[in-house]
Order: structure tokens, then sequence, then C-alpha cells
């Protein structure tokens, strides 16, 4: 498994937000290629070196390479824009958790549909927003096919890990819009085990400080197995706030729900 990069989830309330210092922090989306920092777990080096040919194709107009063993539905360059790799079918880590509204879920329990897994920080003003949109939309974009697809969140904010905060984060981004939506907490040591299990760094030095973790999708089989991985991706206004184009977010919106769908084959 790859460990493809590190987000920084700013802190709402955090005095030391100031304009600008996010876009400074982070590399922009045309260094992203070269923020792949560590290779886990057995994914292809060749699919990794397809996704840097295929990004800097786009800069130089060649016919970008096609990754090996992505879905046929999903285009080259979609691929290259969620950096989708095809994971080794091993059993994805099971983990018991309670949702956002006081249910105890298990992985477990969604056997038979697929699973559509990241991580988010309920107090993030920055990627994870976007990836809530982009759920939204891959929800809409099953049409049908979202009666078997599960879309969940783990939290990875170790000092807000209330169901109450769990809830507010998925009134505020309308994420009970979908049917299938847990964002799941839980006492720290059973996050950590769920991080741990899926190649999820964490850093949060304090109450008030931001949260900086690893962004990954998972899509996980109807029989318990991971598919496939992607990384979501965020840039910066000269001021700092985090955005996507829109036909960005539509594409990504579209992508997860074209992963979805191939998951279960």
């Amino acid at each position: 498994r790859e460990v493809l990069r590190d987000r920084v989830c700013p802190h709402p309330g955090d005095p030391a937000v100031r304009p600008g210092r996010w876009a400074r922090r982070r590399p922009r989306r045309s260094t992203v290629v070269l923020a792949v920092v560590a290779v886990v777990g057995g994914l292809a080096f060749a699919s990794l070196f397809a996704f840097a040919v295929t990004r800097l194709s786009a800069k130089t107009g060649s016919s970008p390479m096609r990754p090996t063993g992505i879905p046929a539905s999903v285009s080259t360059s979609l691929a290259g824009l969620m950096q989708l790799t095809p994971v080794p079918p091993s059993a994805a880590p099971g983990f018991t958790l309670t949702d956002q509204s006081g249910h105890r879920i298990s992985l477990a329990s969604f056997r038979g549909k697929t699973v559509v897994l990241t991580f988010m920080d309920s107090h993030c003003t920055d990627i994870c927003p976007l990836v809530s949109r982009e759920f939204i939309d891959a929800n809409r974009d099953l049409g049908p096919a979202a009666r078997n697809v599960v879309f969940i969140a783990v939290n990875v904010n170790p000092f807000h890990r209330r169901i109450a905060d769990m809830a507010s984060y998925s009134s505020e981004q309308q994420l009970d819009s979908i049917p299938s939506w847990h964002f799941v907490t839980g006492p720290l040591p059973s996050l950590r085990a769920v991080w741990n299990g899926y190649q999820i760094q964490v850093e949060a030095p304090s109450r008030n400080a931001d949260v900086i973790h690893t962004s990954l999708i998972y899509f996980i089989s109807p029989q318990g197995k991971e598919r496939y991985a992607a990384a979501p991706m965020v840039d910066h206004t000269k001021m700092g706030t985090a955005y996507l184009p829109a036909s960005q977010l539509a594409s990504w919106g579209r992508g997860i729900a074209l992963v979805a769908r191939a998951a279960d084959r």
C-alpha cells in the first residue's frame, strides 16, 4: 500500500491560521507526483510510474500511458486525476465503531456491498469538505446502483471524538443526504488501530492544532477485499482557501461512482 500524501486540516478556531499559510505549506497539484513518499504493502511500481507519466504527459501534450489494472470504464485521464491504483486483493482491515447517529457498525456488516472508505476530520476546513462534496456527487451519479454502495469516513481527530462532532459535520456538509453515509468514531486506541491498518498517518499535537493526516480513498469489494485506492487532491487560492474547479469536483464524483461500480466485479 502506498502513502500518497499527507493533508493539513486547519482547525477553524486556531488563532495561528492566517491567509496564505496553507498554500505555502503544501505542494501544488503540478508537483503532486513528487509527493509520493513511500511504498508499503506491495503496490506495483509500474502503476506509480504510469501515474507520473500520465501527469507529465498532460503538461507536454503527448499521449499518456494507461496504468495497468484500472477499470475499463475509467478513462486514462480520470485515473491520472484520481491517482487511482489497483490494490492487491487482500482482506480489508476490519473495525467496529460508532457512526454519527450513535449506531455501532462494523465493516463486516456491509459484506455484499461495495464500501467507499476514507478518513476525515470533523473540524477540517480544507480537503475534507471537498471530498464530502465528491461523495455527494458520486452517490447521485451512481443512480439506482447507489443501493449497493456504502460511504464511510473514519475520524482522524483524536481530540474531537464525540458522536456530536460527527453528526454536526455530516449535517453541515449535507452528507446526511447520502442514505448509506456513516462517519464513525470511537475510543482513541480503536481509531489508531484503524489508521494503522490502512496506513493513515495522523499528527495532532494539541486540541487546537492543525490535524495532519494522509488522505486516501479505498474501494472495498462486496467480498470485503481491497480493490483500489485513490488520493484526493486540493488546490488553494492566493488567500489560502481550499478549492477545486467545479469541473474537477464533478470529475471526481463521476470517477468515484465508476470505480465503486467496478469494485464489485
